[in-house]
């Protein structure tokens, strides 16, 4: 409905989606439209039952979005039409804690992407969101045990109030139009809290879909790690192939007290409809490790830009991407540091290959505040460039105002070598084949940080992206 009206649909038969593999009907039992504004945002904090705090906060972000410009870098002919998506889509899908007890349809679907045998594997828990509705909820009895809370964000926001209001849009509060936007419409996500001085020895993993074009998803997760914990969140994010534009615009939020230690992993294997907006950021105390890895297949436009802020002294961060641009799609996978503190150190490791027309960027940024005594940071980005229809892109940017801190960057855009061609060809590939083994190879030394599954899935996707350029895989 427009002119900031809202509409309510209470779907009978749902809509179809073509899923990854065979088209799959995935039903909705809400939906709201219309212009985004007080009405849209007062219907969605009911629908879902929040606490009046939540609603306020919703309220003021939706101020800050109002007011705020469009951002004029986006890759894009023309603003984003928010009017044109469903900006809250619910399954009609019970929450459940067994994949058995998933439809058929979407069981299947979380099948293909070898969620549940990951899950038995090497996980110590798993939360499936599709569209803005978490469908899947299981974490292991140890975690509870251990005091550590993992489960969706909806129902945090009314199990652990307090802990929430904490630190809720604190880390990343709505400073610009997309994150305005997200907390103001945000569902799904989870949250984490790790109580100090423990342990989580297995990753908890977030599994995020979008079913459908035209759909705007606002999923918001939240990780509080206390002094001398630890703990590894993974974000798989994952679309069919459909005609049309959907909106992926998320934040994660991540608190880390003194002496904790966190690996944030995001994975994005999106089809070509997709606009992802991936607001991550870290807020470090002292003597803390923050590591980000960021991998990114697909989509129509990906913005990434991971940030850290190294509050207390002795903290440290890594921040590494990896983006594969192949065809008309923008990526730009970014970092931000922010050295606050003395003896902080960062390292930004960034890769990216286009072809066929598409374009990746590296765009950064290392802030050195005056009293950061002895800060060290290092930025390296790599670039291939595979056809001249392809553009890549490092557009790094420092600001120093301590005059003990070392920072470096060093940046390399090239083609591929025709002596690796060559050395390859020799041993029996052809030059399309060789092409695509140098293409795999090229991300292997940052793929070296997941474990061997993720490694083994993400290897594949590279390759189905990759069957333009050879018949390899």
């Amino acid at each position: 409905m427009s002119g900031g009206g809202v509409k309510l649909d209470i779907l009978r038969t749902g809509d179809v989606a073509d899923m990854l593999g065979p088209a799959k009907r995935i039903e909705w039992s809400v939906t709201i439209r219309g212009r985004v504004g007080k009405d849209v945002v007062e219907e969605l904090s009911r629908i879902r039952s929040e606490p009046d705090w939540m609603r306020r906060l919703r309220l003021r972000a939706l101020e800050m979005f109002e007011r705020q410009p469009w951002p004029n870098w986006l890759p894009l002919e023309g603003n984003i039409d928010l009017e044109s998506l469903v900006l809250y889509a619910k399954p009609s899908v019970e929450r459940v804690r067994s994949w058995d007890e998933l439809p058929r349809e979407l069981r299947e679907y979380y099948e293909a992407l070898q969620v549940p045998e990951i899950e038995s594997k090497l996980l110590a828990g798993v939360i499936g969101q599709v569209d803005s509705g978490v469908v899947y909820e299981n974490t292991k009895k140890s975690l509870e045990e251990a005091g550590v809370i993992a489960m969706s964000m909806d129902e945090a926001v009314k199990r652990y109030p307090d802990l929430v209001k904490r630190y809720f849009a604190k880390v990343f509060p709505p400073e610009y139009k997309f994150a305005s936007l997200n907390i103001a419409l945000w569902s799904g996500g989870v949250f984490v809290y790790v109580p100090p001085n423990t342990h989580v020895k297995l990753p908890v993993e977030l599994v995020v879909l979008i079913s459908s074009a035209n759909v705007g998803q606002f999923e918001h997760s939240l990780i509080v790690v206390d002094e001398n914990a630890q703990v590894e969140l993974i974000v798989a994010c994952a679309a069919p192939i459909f005609s049309g534009l959907s909106l992926h615009d998320g934040i994660t939020e991540v608190y880390v007290h003194k002496g904790a230690r966190v690996k944030l992993v995001d994975l994005k294997n999106w089809s070509r409809g997709v606009v992802y907006f991936g607001n991550n950021r870290a807020i470090a105390e002292g003597n803390t490790n923050v590591e980000w890895l960021s991998g990114s297949l697909g989509g129509k436009v990906t913005m990434v830009y991971p940030m850290t802020v190294l509050k207390g002294a002795n903290s440290k961060t890594t921040v590494t991407s990896v983006a594969l641009a192949n065809g008309p799609t923008w990526k730009e996978e970014g970092a931000k540091v922010f050295h606050d503190a003395p003896h902080t150190s960062s390292k930004v490791v960034s890769k990216g290959i286009s072809l066929n027309g598409g374009t990746t960027v590296y765009r950064g940024l290392v802030y050195v505040r005056r009293g950061a005594r002895f800060a060290r940071s290092h930025v390296a980005c790599d670039s291939l460039v595979l056809d001249g229809d392809s553009k890549a892109y490092t557009i790094p940017h420092e600001q120093v105002f301590e005059e003990t801190a070392v920072v470096t960057h060093e940046a390399y855009t090239g083609r591929i070598s025709e002596d690796k061609i060559n050395y390859l060809r020799t041993r029996g590939l052809t030059e399309e084949e060789a092409k695509s083994l140098i293409v795999l190879g090229y991300f292997n030394d940052v793929m070296v940080n997941l474990p061997m599954e993720y490694v083994s899935i993400f290897n594949r996707a590279i390759e189905l992206e990759l069957t333009r350029l050879s018949k390899v895989g």
